[in-house]
């Protein structure tokens, strides 16, 4: 039986390389363009802190942090190299996932202390900070007046061949 928490990252990776795959079509105006209701100022710094964040996470679980993630404060990295990023990352949050029989602690040194995390509250995170950003480009997208991916359950699981009948 598969894991239901990697289940959920698996899912989570499916959302976000769908996001990313969408906004290809995008010209540089739309992807550079003010999107207020997105976390960063525009649709691609939005992307970039995405994919960061799921980076960050990563590291995270692994008591490290601040290895030089994608940020909007760097040149952008192309898309073929920001589907890479995020597939990497969320290839490893999978892992991680997968590999979790019972919670660890990951000690995450921090301004010279050494704070003590439950390694489920960097997974926890890292799935509602993803959703959070998607949702995010994805208003920006419709306020451009462009339909958005459809990032719902359902096309997921069609994707993965969930749901179909036997015989």
């Amino acid at each position: 039986m598969p894991n239901p928490l990697a289940e959920s990252f698996r899912y989570s990776r499916w959302a976000n390389l769908r996001l990313i795959e969408a906004c290809r079509d995008l010209t540089d105006e739309q992807l550079d363009a003010p999107a207020q209701v997105a976390y960063e100022t525009t649709i691609r710094c939005a992307l970039q802190h995405l994919v960061g964040g799921e980076q960050t996470q990563v590291l995270r679980t692994n008591g490290r942090q601040n290895e030089g993630e994608l940020s909007p404060r760097h040149d952008w990295p192309g898309w073929d190299e920001l589907a890479r990023l995020c597939r990497e990352a969320d290839d490893e949050l999978v892992a991680n996932a997968e590999s979790m029989t019972a919670d660890e602690e990951v000690v995450l040194p921090y301004q010279g202390q050494l704070p003590v995390f439950p390694k489920s509250f960097f997974l926890a995170h890292a799935l509602g900070h993803s959703a959070e950003h998607r949702t995010q480009v994805s208003v920006a997208i419709s306020h451009l007046g462009l339909e958005p991916p459809d990032l719902d359950g359902w096309p997921y699981a069609a994707a993965m061949g969930y749901g179909t009948t036997g015989g």
